[in-house]
Formats: C-alpha cells, sequence, structure tokens
C-alpha cells in the first residue's frame, strides 16, 4: 500500500475516532444525568432511565470500536496496515473503505463467518 493510501486511512481513522471521543464527552456531560425532579411520574422515570441505559450501551459498543480503531492505527505505523492475518493477502481498497478498522480479506472473513454459523 502505498504512503498516500496510508494517510487518506490513518486521517480518516483519527476523524472516526475524533467524533466517538467527542460523542463520549457529551454523554458524560449532558446525556449522563437527569433531574428526577423535573420527572413527574414513574413512567417518565422509567422512560427515562431506560433510553440512559440505551446510550449507555451505544458507548460500550462505541468503545469497542475505539479499540479496534487503535489497533488499526497501531497496524499503520506497523507497516501491516491493509495486510489479511489471516491469509497475509493483501485487502481490497474497496474492503478498507468501507470498514478501515478490518483486519481480513473479504474471502477469510466470509469463511470465517461459515464456520461460525456452522458451529451454532
Amino acid at each position: 500500500m502505498n504512503q498516500k493510501d496510508l494517510k487518506r486511512y490513518k486521517k480518516l481513522l483519527e476523524d472516526s475516532k475524533r467524533a466517538l471521543l467527542m460523542s463520549a464527552k457529551k454523554t458524560l456531560t449532558e446525556e449522563a444525568t437527569f433531574d428526577t425532579d423535573d420527572l413527574p411520574d414513574e413512567i417518565d422515570l422509567a422512560s427515562s432511565e431506560y433510553t440512559q441505559s440505551m446510550v449507555f450501551r451505544l458507548r460500550d459498543r462505541e468503545k469497542f470500536l475505539l479499540k479496534k480503531i487503535d489497533e488499526a492505527l497501531a497496524r499503520i505505523e506497523a507497516k501491516s496496515f491493509g495486510v489479511c492475518e489471516n491469509c497475509e493477502e493483501e485487502i481490497s481498497a474497496k474492503r478498507l473503505d468501507a470498514r478501515p478498522v478490518t483486519t481480513m480479506c473479504i474471502r477469510c472473513k466470509e469463511e470465517q463467518e461459515r464456520q461460525e454459523k456452522s458451529y451454532g
């Protein structure tokens, strides 16, 4: 993979990371707290707690994605970005454009999913 492509993927990953971190910061400052005095009855309180729970679940998924982004950035620095961890072939640009945190080419990923499906 050439330097121009690596720089583009690095920027894409860093922008994604920055957006996720800003979103998490917003959650901590705005969405994570609610005033029970503003909620007139138990149904409103339950609804608000459910919404807050959903927000935190989304943030957990984002935390997992942040880890994948950091790993992809480390692969860029190690010059192993864009190489399938399974077959060691180059991952297609289309796949990397769609999912820059991927570690497998489409063929190996499909095979992995088939195996997972067969094991139930």
